[in-house]
């Protein structure tokens, strides 16, 4: 039986560190937060946990992690991870209070990757593949974004590029149809812990319900496997939280992104 409570646990221990963002520029400490920089001019604040502190002390912690940022003119915006298990009293209340907002939640799912490594059949004509060159990753990004509803972001797949060049070890997956992108996502073994993360899943709407991302789940797992990596992870929408609950994977915690904007 699958250990809820264990399997939190070890994501603390394994992820909630500097493993948790490898294409960082630049890392800062404020108390127990980690202010971290990554490129495009955006920001970032995360943290093992927040030490205890009280409301009054979160109240403050927020506007000097914010000012860090104000500081730097190439910083454009800023994302604040939170996790619903985390002991954090009127931190909601702080983030509003400073300009930020919400975003919606999603689960944090978590479990074994051979869980995920089935073999999935696909409708006939659609393919799955790794890709790497660039005319494929920006065509997977754009995809992505339209998928999501979002704007086309050259950014990005301009991110995407960079890590690639990089070499850091994140994989990009893709399923194909008549030669069109219909579903893509990321896989992200972080090193020196037991996990690879599965992000950025996206599947066209006249595809959805086929298959489709469950296969390109599976063959990201695969490859999880592959590297050593015996669990995964994942930050999932209520589109892909059912998907990867089937497989085998448990909802352990929620996590909500808090945004700001220069």
């Amino acid at each position: 039986m699958i250990n809820a409570a264990h399997l939190l646990r070890t994501y603390d221990e394994q992820l909630r560190t500097d493993a948790e963002t490898p294409s960082a520029i630049s890392v800062a400490r404020h108390g127990p937060l980690r202010l971290v920089t990554f490129e495009g001019g955006r920001g970032f604040v995360t943290y093992r946990d927040l030490g205890g502190a009280d409301a009054d002390a979160i109240r403050r912690l927020v506007p000097e992690a914010l000012a860090h940022y104000r500081a730097d003119p190439g910083i454009s915006r800023v994302e604040w991870k939170t996790r619903g298990h985390d002991h954090a009293p009127g931190l909601h209340e702080a983030l509003l209070e400073n300009g930020f907002s919400a975003d919606e939640p999603e689960s944090i799912m978590l479990g074994e990757a051979r869980l995920l490594a089935v073999e999935v059949a696909l409708p006939e004509g659609v393919t799955l593949r790794r890709v790497t060159e660039e005319a494929d990753v920006r065509a997977m990004s754009a995809m992505q974004d339209e998928a999501f509803g979002d704007s086309l972001r050259e950014e990005m797949a301009n991110a995407l590029l960079r890590r690639l060049a990089r070499e850091d070890g994140m994989e990009l997956w893709v399923a194909e149809a008549e030669g069109r992108i219909v579903s893509a996502g990321r896989l992200e073994p972080v090193a020196g812990t037991d996990f690879a993360g599965i992000w950025g899943g996206a599947t066209r709407k006249e595809w959805r319900g086929r298959g489709i991302y469950r296969a390109l789940t599976a063959a990201r797992a695969r490859s999880a496997l592959r590297l050593g990596k015996t669990l995964v992870n994942s930050d999932s929408t209520e589109y892909s939280r059912p998907i990867l609950e089937r497989s085998g994977l448990v909802k352990v915690s929620t996590t909500t992104p808090y945004q700001w904007q220069r």
